[in-house]
């Protein structure tokens, strides 16, 4: 009632009445000592921070091994890179919101050039946590030593300095593996640069040794390449099943041709054999061609190797399969040079490719086959379904229309390679 009138006398004469100031709660009272103590206890770890930085660092070369190398190789970097980043550690104690950029700033750029260096996140995290453990005991030291009684309001910023450490940690792990990533990135796309050189053959020799330790190979080894084509799908999972387990193997995905270059052996082509059925270069994927090409010597040959894989993936059926080079040399002869296999096919075949189609397929169908049983006539007809005297009928045929004769052996070799000549290009 007393404070209504005076409010109302107030009002009368024209004044504001000056509310009564509010009692500080004790929380409050407790936060504001806590924070004078932390920031009388902060100050002193800025006067000592060479001291501090000793410390740390004395406790990184005995707990943790990553960083006892590091010391060993530059021990003055690592001590300017733990007093940088303590020095803003205690500063954002005395002034989080002004101090908080240029803190974030040195974590992420240690964390970024750490993992450039290849020191393992889990050290360098190790470090940050000794870190904030270390600036954490001297505040209670200092503490202890200049005020005994202020110890308890420590606990009042526990939180606090715990909630930092824990920040930089999480943005230390952030820049190391984005560095790491683009890292990652960079490594991958110089060693797909190196392994297209060696592919394409223009590879400078000065190359070579990065190109080994790129794609993890020796530079002097023996080496053939796979190639592997086709739309399907499994194309991927058919090249990685082309080479036997155990086999070292570098792939290099193109839009239309995957290449594997791969470390040979001592066997004649120099193509391991798959000791798993059902894997490696025998094993079938529909619409996928595998061709597998000859050795050769070294990386630097590695150009070579891929013409000749080329060449043998040219003579493999569209419908897929997988064609070793040195199992169809006549073939690939013939598919090296397209226009002088044409012109074999026709001054040989020639009158045979002009019958009537289903005259001219019996006749080549019945000489394909009696090459391929090595000129048996029975074992042909059987294949055929049809009596040997038909399949003789049908050879004297081939040779009154030829005017070759299969007693003849260069006239068989000539009639074979025109055969070959006739189905790779067909294909």
């Amino acid at each position: 009632m007393q404070h209504a009138v005076r409010s109302r006398a107030a009002i009368r004469t024209g004044l504001t009445p000056v509310p009564r100031p509010r009692t500080p709660s004790v929380a409050s009272l407790m936060d504001a000592d806590a924070l004078r103590v932390l920031h009388r206890a902060a100050r002193a770890l800025l006067d000592d921070l060479p001291d501090l930085t000793d410390r740390l660092v004395a406790l990184l070369r005995e707990q943790e091994p990553a960083y006892r190398t590091a010391l060993t190789m530059d021990p003055t970097a690592t001590w300017q890179e733990a007093h940088r980043s303590l020095r803003h550690s205690v500063t954002s104690l005395l002034d989080p919101s002004g101090a908080r950029d240029a803190a974030r700033r040195c974590s992420w750029r240690i964390g970024a050039a750490r993992a450039a260096q290849g020191l393992p996140l889990d050290a360098l995290l190790h470090a940050f946590r000794l870190g904030g453990s270390l600036v954490w005991q001297r505040l209670v030291e200092e503490t202890s030593r200049v005020a005994p009684e202020d110890v308890r309001l420590l606990v009042h910023v526990a939180a606090d300095v715990w909630n930092f450490v824990d920040e930089h940690c999480t943005l230390v792990a952030d820049a190391y593996r984005q560095t790491e990533w683009q890292i990652g990135r960079r490594r991958e796309n110089r060693a797909r640069l190196l392994a297209a050189g060696l592919l394409d053959g223009t590879s400078r020799i000065a190359d070579l040794p990065e190109a080994a330790q790129a794609l993890e190979l020796p530079e002097h080894g023996r080496y053939l390449v796979v190639a592997v084509a086709g739309q399907n799908p499994a194309r991927s999972d058919a090249a990685r099943a082309a080479v036997p387990p155990g086999v070292r193997v570098h792939w290099h995905a193109g839009a239309d041709v995957d290449y594997g270059i791969v470390l040979a052996d001592a066997s004649d082509d120099g193509f391991p054999r798959p000791p798993v059925p059902g894997r490696g270069p025998g094993a079938q994927v529909p619409g996928v061609r595998i061709g597998i090409g000859s050795a050769v010597d070294g990386l630097a040959s590695v150009g070579d190797a891929r013409k000749f894989a080329d060449t043998a993936l040219e003579i493999c059926p569209q419908a897929g399969g997988t064609v070793r080079l040195a199992d169809h040399l006549p073939a690939a002869l013939v598919a090296s040079n397209p226009e002088l296999g044409g012109a074999l096919a026709e001054r040989v075949l020639g009158p045979l490719l002009r019958l009537e189609p289903a005259d001219r397929e019996v006749l080549l169908e019945t000489l394909t086959t009696w090459l391929d049983c090595d000129g048996s006539a029975q074992r042909a007809g059987e294949r055929l379904y049809c009596h040997r005297n038909t399949v003789l009928n049908r050879l004297r045929r081939c040779e009154q229309l030829t005017g070759r004769s299969l007693a003849r052996p260069a006239d068989v070799v000539e009639m074979s390679l025109a055969l070959t000549a006739r189905r790779v290009l067909r294909d």
